[in-house]
């Protein structure tokens, strides 16, 4: 089950953020289309409800079927805060009843992450990079046991950088290159982006997240569930990137695998890779 878990938070397009406080949210959140739905106990609960909110997230997983908690992430406390131990019992406790993962915040530890993963075997674990330290720690971070893949906190970042990003992130660039590459030298799938704030903004969310495809993230963080068609269609190939990878590949075909040329332009071993990699998606 593990390994179909694992999987599942890997190839996933779309990550729904839902408070643990409100667990009559929670169906409609997993009737979004969202392919993960990430119940909240961090930041969308405040400090004096977060033991009822861990108690309202155990009740209602409980009642949830077996296909619905496989869609079902939890963001806990990061280490260090007064709620972090209770979560992770928690997740110990949710793990083996088919929980799809954690979310781990202030991600800056690899060994921290070991930790948890030894206390919750098997369990897909999704660190948020957000800070300075995360970032120097980028590799240990990505290579500790259990890591689906990384996700990107780019709010808390430029906050904890003192950063004042124009609308575009330009100056974020070389935080998204960084987790691409770590991502791609641990063997994680594609990094998860960060949160489109602006909510009745189609625009900026498929700006936002063409930005994200162009990088080579492969996923999107949520905030409302009206969020997640658009993501999933801005991820997805346009209908002439697929028509182009299927005559690439066709032409590769021909060819036996050699080089040849297509549109007055070479076809050799990386065009193909790329090719095949837009018809997987």
């Amino acid at each position: 089950m593990s390994g179909v878990l694992q999987g599942r938070v890997a190839q996933a397009r779309s990550f729904l953020f839902v408070p643990a406080s409100r667990p009559e949210r929670f169906a409609k959140a997993l009737a979004s289309g969202a392919d993960i739905v990430v119940v909240d106990l961090e930041d969308a609960v405040e400090p004096p409800a977060k033991d009822a909110a861990r108690q309202a997230l155990r009740t209602q997983f409980d009642a949830l079927e077996p296909a619905q908690r496989q869609r079902l992430m939890v963001r806990i406390n990061a280490l260090g805060t007064a709620w972090h131990a209770q979560d992770v019992e928690l997740l110990a406790a949710l793990a083996p009843a088919g929980l799809a993962g954690a979310m781990v915040p202030k991600a800056e530890d690899g060994l921290a992450l070991a930790s948890l993963a030894a206390a919750c075997p098997g369990l897909a674990l999704l660190p948020l990079i957000e800070s300075a330290s995360g970032f120097h720690a980028l590799d240990a971070v990505a290579q500790a046991p259990q890591v689906a893949r990384l996700g990107l906190g780019h709010i808390d970042l430029q906050a904890d950088l003192g950063m004042a990003c124009s609308d575009d992130e330009a100056e974020l660039a070389p935080a998204r290159w960084s987790m691409v590459v770590a991502s791609r030298h641990a063997g994680l799938a594609a990094p998860v982006d960060g949160v489109t704030t602006r909510l009745n903004d189609p625009e900026r969310l498929q700006a936002d997240t063409a930005r994200s495809k162009r990088f080579g993230f492969a996923a999107k963080l949520c905030i409302h569930p009206a969020q997640i068609a658009g993501v999933h269609a801005a991820l997805a190939p346009t209908e002439a990137e697929r028509a182009w990878a299927q005559r690439v590949v066709e032409a590769s075909r021909q060819a036996q695998g050699g080089a040849v040329q297509l549109d007055g332009a070479m076809v050799d071993a990386p065009v193909l890779l790329k090719a095949q990699q837009i018809l997987e998606r």
